[in-house]
This record gives C-alpha cells, structure tokens and sequence, in this order.
C-alpha cells in the first residue's frame, strides 16, 4: 500500500518542483492531492501521466492525507498544518514558520536524520542557503568539529518567487533594448517586497534578503545563524552571515569561512566531503574545475569547490558551495524528508485508495 500525499501550494515555484521530485522519487504514492489557493481551483496539473485537478485548500482538505508537503507561504502553513495533522497526516513545512518552533525538527536528511525520530507531526525545512551550507560542512563537523562559521551568500532572484525572476528579466529588456540605465529600471519586488523601497537588480548586487531586524542584520542572516545551531545541535559554534542578492536566475552561491576545533588537512577535507552523501566535489583549481550556479540548476546534489587553507589562521578553512535553491534548498530536501519518515517507520499509509497513480 502507497501513500496519500497533498502538495499545499502545488502551482508555485517551489510546488511544482516538489511534484517532479515526488515523480523522481522512491516514495510509494498511490493518491497526490493538489492544493492551492482559490485563484488555481479548477487547473490541471499532470502526474505521472495522471490529470489531476487542483483543489482549493480548506480545514478539510487532508482527510485520508499521510504526508503533507507545505509550501504556500508561512501564513497559509500556520493555518492548516495543525489541521493536516489533526487529520492524521505528517508536515514537511517548506516555510519558516516553525522552523524555531522547539518541539519542531529542522532536517536536512544527510545532517540529521535522526532528528525526525521525535516529531510530533511537523517537521520543518530549513532555509535555502543555510540546507547547502549543511551539507558542505557537516562532514568536517564530523571529523574535526566547527568553532566559527562566516558566510556570504550570493543567492538567486529564484528564492523571492516567480514575479521576481521576472522582474529582473524585464529590467535587462529595459536596459539593453529600450537604452535605458540601470538605475532608471522598473523596480517593485526587491530587494525585499515588504519593505519601503525597492532597487534594480539587473546589473546589479543587493547586500539585503528578507527585512532588517533591530541587530541590523537581515531575518535571512538570522535564519543562517539560528538554523545552523539548531540543526548541528551545537549552540556555542560562532556564526555570522551576510545575505547578499545577485542576478542569476537560479542558484545559491556562498562562499564559507570556516575555523576547526582541530586542525584539518585540507586532502582529508576534500576526501570526506567527496565521500558524504548528497556533496560533490569539484575541486580542481590547475583545471579551472569549481562549482558553479549555471552548472547546478535543475540537480539535486550541493556542490564543493575552492576549499584551501586560511593563510593566517591554522585552523581556517574557506569554501565555495552551490546548489539549487528551488531543488535541495527546498523541494528536493521536503521529498528526502518524506522518504526518509517512510525509511525510518515514521509514517505509514492508512487512507482508503481512491485511485492508483502508475
């Protein structure tokens, strides 16, 4: 017997990769569900050559649901999720909403599966940048532990949604067709949509993702910061970011600053990051061989290059990582959840089969 799954959110960015990962995946789906707002009520989407018809979200639309895939945004995840799982079914929540929230897990599977052992019926995905930085650095955590972590980001226009990467394709229009200069651009999107004002992107580099908090750093910063410590269960590593917007359409860029609580030889970093499951390394600097955004678009993998010695400090190490920020920074790391519960015993199929999917 399969599952019933319900994508909440199944006509945005992010919910249309979760479908073509749950195609992709070794997850036993006997019924998907399609859940959006009242606007995609009526549409058609295609799984697995099977039409389904999207449903409005509504308080009861996860009867006979198992597994709940949320990404709608965090106001629409604090309003049904606790219903899904009065229903009887698993969250995976792709929004922030209750990442911080303490009886929540905040998984990437490769890190921390066993985190999922005690959910109480969410469990939370953490944000984009802080999943590849994750995977990139869990393996040296490992073996020689973390004491600091400094991160720049340079993350895509995809991560502020599909209006997003839109705007910015029309601001090159306006640039390079219509003659006009950058900053004379139509700008209404970002750096951040609630905030008051609103800058070029196109040719452009915009050192603010998400609103300032009252610490000057971004929630997007914060996010890094408090995400890393509660997913490697570690509160005295030191971590500090600076979330910085770039025009690339899709794939997050970081370049991480790291020191160890022991010294590690810089071969043995690269062996073990080459060995960790969902890391792979592209280092090779005589042949130009590194990650790059353009490369990693539409893979599930992260990406692991430019690692060398900090040349004054022993212990420091500094890499470059790259992945797609729609797959494993979101879509793809919710379906790993889901298959990962399904490996573990965590969540089994105890709806009544309406139909099955091939």
């Amino acid at each position: 017997m399969g599952y019933c799954v319900a994508v909440v959110g199944a006509t945005g960015a992010v919910g249309t990769e979760m479908i073509r990962m749950l195609e992709e995946s070794s997850l036993p789906i006997d019924e998907l569900r399609l859940l959006s707002s009242y606007r995609s009520k009526g549409k058609i989407l295609t799984f697995r050559g099977q039409e389904i018809e999207i449903e409005e979200t509504t308080e009861d639309s996860f009867d006979g649901v198992d597994i709940a895939l949320f990404s709608a945004g965090g106001s629409t995840s604090a309003k049904y999720a606790p219903y899904a799982v009065k229903a009887g079914a698993v969250v995976v929540d792709n929004t922030s909403y209750f990442r911080q929230h303490k009886d929540v897990p905040l998984v990437v599977p490769e890190v921390n599966a066993h985190a999922l052992d005690a959910h109480k019926g969410i469990i939370a995905c953490p944000n984009c940048s802080t999943i590849q930085m994750m995977v990139a650095l869990e393996p040296i955590r490992r073996k020689w532990g973390l004491d600091r972590i400094i991160v720049s980001t340079y993350q895509a226009v995809s991560g502020a949604g599909a209006r997003a990467i839109e705007e910015t394709k029309n601001q090159y229009r306006q640039v390079l067709n219509d003659g006009l200069s950058p900053l004379e651009v139509t700008a209404e999107i970002l750096p951040s949509g609630g905030d008051k004002k609103h800058y070029p992107i196109a040719f452009n580099a915009l050192p603010q993702i998400d609103l300032f908090t009252e610490n000057d750093y971004t929630y997007e910063e914060m996010k890094m910061t408090k995400e890393t410590k509660k997913i490697m269960e570690d509160e005295s590593i030191k971590v500090s970011a600076t979330c910085v917007r770039i025009p690339v359409l899709s794939g997050h860029s970081e370049s991480v600053y790291i020191e160890t609580k022991e010294v590690a030889p810089i071969e043995e970093v690269k062996v073990a990051i080459a060995e960790f499951p969902g890391a792979v390394l592209e280092d090779n600097p005589k042949e130009q061989i590194y990650p790059q955004a353009i490369k990693a678009v539409g893979k599930k993998e992260t990406f692991v290059g430019r690692i060398r010695r900090d040349l004054d400090q022993e212990n420091g190490i500094h890499l470059w990582v790259v992945s797609d920020n729609l797959l494993k920074g979101a879509a793809w790391n919710s379906v790993q959840i889901a298959e990962t519960l399904h490996q573990r015993g965590l969540v089994k199929p105890t709806h009544e089969v309406v139909f099955e999917l091939i």
